[in-house]
């Protein structure tokens, strides 16, 4: 089977399994005596290890399987939920996602997981040592199952026993140094089919051949021969090192497992009918009787709604999306073109179409910004774990609250801020959240809230990281950056709560006492502050001292459309997004004072700084202007305030926001260009690099 094709799918579908695993089990750690939360996880890992297997990932297969027997004990009631068999699950959870990213990377998903496989072993065995196994011949129910058998080859297995075959699994390791692998693996299934039949192969046969596995391989195999004879005999075999043969214990699987391998078929099956209902005829008649199964086990009102639904969702690549609206941005710059176009002919019938299309293409637009919209859920269900092995790293008690998960972003914004999020939540557990003790002597309980929170606002998403901690410490903050030159003595005495809480997100400044895994290294929130600037949005904070703390993110929906309004200087278009505009005015030459060698006027009783842009950006005259009134645009940047003076105000206008390039890079107060209807460029003014 040519499995290339699916394998975006798998990976897909891979992420969301282990996300599940990972949701239940933080639930299954809050109520370990709910076994139903089992099952749900058991159920996201057999068909993680179906799918595994089917596309040919045996060490990802493998410790699924693992990971799955401890979780059939567990719901069987054979072991009890602790802490200790959690941070196992959760580890061998990690792993699994570790090898689906290796496989999304194009890799092959290999990854050394003895140490966590012999840890699941042990529980599975309630928490007893495995024996060695360097043992020469285990016995009947001595070591546990390596390979895994369909319903097919466990009812040859079964059918075996019944006259008189014993049936082993034989694992048989190479030395180091043999050179013809290939040879010595055809030598002992020589040796074997004299004796015997083999079942099953691990790696497959094929791979064998190829030499495609390291020095180990599996046989299930059924004889009439003693464990102790086919060992004696494999060994015979020069440049084989070790040879265990263990009896295959059939009551691990008999029904339980021959049930699972239903469910899983029926699971795939109800997938494949689900996503191509219009090719029925395709499905092949031996998962018929799993089809059947599955219609039993599914309730009736369930089996109904079930084909609607699986049309209305379909999986699209995000590149065909980013496509599609790059030809939409030039269905915008041409319709610039036609308005403009429409304005100046003055054609009765020409201005009524152009307004239709105009309305329709306000449609378009919505829509395909929507497609490109995801939750924000898709970011926040990483910490849920995160603070989990953050508050046993760091011996505190936290409560992760999401609020907003739902809130949708466009994925731009989306696949930015997963890193900025991760640092502001450790840095709020780390420096925020106390121990229990320094809580208990404050008053406060033991276990601290950090709060997750997403809504919109606007043409804006808020993001806030809130925590009931200690606070951001003033003099110590202050102390600090005096120390380190972000600030002197003098500037230090006039400076407000939230001038000094911004002081955290300078370049270099922490202030951890000691340096740790967490936190504490100095390279921290600047960059948060830089990655977040540079998608258009802000950050702000606000803290009270042993109250806690709020980081507040604002961001824009989306990057690639944006509300400007130009303006003009000289004979030059410029444009300033709308999101950073609080109004427009127009000011006389006498409202302007000076304050410190900076021109400043009184807006609404704030001293706003002004900003030439005709001298920041080398604008030349060619005759003076009126200097009596000057066009002004008050634009802000978190709580600071400037006014851009330009000549005149165009107007409002949808832009397609467009990068200078690699060969314009690193241009002071210009973020990017677009195209105007009349085919002219017009610069996109920077409002971030122009406040101070």
């Amino acid at each position: 089977m040519e499995v290339n094709q699916y394998l975006e799918m798998f990976i897909e579908e891979s992420k969301e399994h282990l996300q599940a695993c990972s949701e239940h089990l933080l639930e299954l750690e809050k109520n370990p005596d709910d076994l139903a939360i089992v099952g749900e996880i058991f159920r996201s890992a057999h068909t993680l290890k179906g799918m595994s297997a089917t596309m040919g990932f045996e060490d990802l297969a493998d410790l699924t399987h693992k990971m799955e027997n401890v979780l059939d004990a567990i719901r069987n009631e054979k072991i009890h939920v602790t802490p200790e068999i959690l941070d196992v699950v959760f580890e061998s959870v990690d792993h699994l996602e570790e090898m689906v990213m290796d496989i999304a990377n194009g890799g092959d998903g290999k990854r050394d997981v003895s140490a966590t496989v012999a840890q699941l072993k042990r529980i599975e065995l309630g928490e007893e040592a495995v024996p060695e196994v360097a043992a020469t011949v285990a016995g009947p129910a001595a070591v546990e199952s390596v390979l895994e058998y369909d319903s097919f080859e466990q009812t040859v297995i079964a059918q075996s026993s019944e006259q008189g075959f014993h049936a082993y699994e034989i694992s048989i390791k190479l030395r180091e140094d043999c050179l013809l692998k290939a040879a010595r693996v055809f030598m002992v299934f020589e040796i074997l089919e004299k004796d015997g039949e083999v079942i099953k192969s691990s790696p497959s046969v094929e791979k064998l051949e190829d030499e495609q596995f390291d020095q180990q391989f599996y046989v299930a195999f059924v004889t009439k021969e003693s464990a102790e004879d086919m060992q004696k005999k494999i060994m015979k075999v020069s440049e084989i090192e070790e040879v265990v043969v263990t009896t295959i214990d059939q009551k691990k699987f008999s029904e339980r497992e021959y049930k699972s391998q239903q469910e899983v078929a029926a699971t795939a099956t109800a997938s494949a009918v689900a996503e191509v209902e219009s090719t029925p005829a395709t499905v092949p008649s031996k998962p018929e009787p799993a089809a059947q199964s599955a219609k039993t086990a599914t309730p009736a009102k369930a089996e109904k709604n079930h084909a609607p639904v699986g049309n209305k969702t379909i999986r699209v690549n995000i590149e065909r999306l980013d496509i599609l609206m790059n030809l939409f941005e030039e269905l915008v710059i041409d319709r610039g073109r036609l308005q403009s176009i429409a304005t100046e002919v003055n054609h009765g019938e020409l201005n009524e179409t152009v307004e239709r299309m105009s309305r329709v293409m306000g449609d378009l637009q919505t829509i395909i910004l929507t497609m490109r919209m995801v939750p924000v859920e898709t970011v926040f269900n990483r910490f849920p774990k995160m603070i989990r092995q953050l508050s046993r790293d760091l011996n505190k008690k936290i409560n992760l609250e999401i609020i907003g998960a739902e809130t949708e972003l466009d994925r731009t914004v989306i696949d930015e801020i997963g890193d900025p999020l991760v640092h502001l939540i450790r840095n709020s557990v780390d420096h925020g959240i106390e121990n229990p003790t320094s809580r208990r002597a404050k008053g406060k309980p033991e276990e601290g809230t950090v709060v997750l929170r997403a809504y919109h606002s606007g043409n804006y998403v808020f993001i806030e990281i809130e925590d009931d901690g200690a606070g951001i410490n003033r003099d110590k903050v202050l102390a600090k950056a005096i120390a380190k030159g972000i600030v002197t003595q003098e500037q230090s005495y006039s400076m407000s709560d939230n001038q000094i809480n911004e002081l955290i997100l300078a370049s270099g400044f922490s202030t951890a006492d000691v340096i740790s895994d967490v936190s504490g290294r100095g390279v921290g929130l600047d960059v948060v502050k830089t990655t977040i600037e540079s998608l258009g949005g802000n950050i702000s904070i606000e803290s009270t001292q042993d109250v806690g703390s709020i980081f507040s993110i604002q961001l824009p929906l989306t990057l690639s459309i944006i509300s400007v309004m130009l303006v003009e200087i000289e004979k030059e278009i410029y444009a300033i997004p709308l999101s950073s505009i609080i109004e427009t005015s127009i000011i006389r030459s006498s409202e302007i004072m000076n304050a410190h060698n900076q021109k400043v006027i009184d807006f609404r009783g704030k001293v706003v700084p002004l900003v030439f842009l005709e001298e920041i950006f080398e604008v030349p005259r060619t005759e003076p202007q009126d200097e009596e009134f000057h066009s002004v645009v008050i634009v802000r940047k978190g709580e600071k305030l400037a006014g851009l003076v330009v000549d005149s105000f165009i107007g409002q206008q949808e832009i397609v926001l467009k990068s200078l390039g690699n060969y314009l890079t690193n241009i002071f107060a210009i973020s990017g260009a677009t195209i105007l209807g009349n085919g002219k460029v017009a610069l996109i003014v920077d409002c971030n690099a122009l406040i101070k």
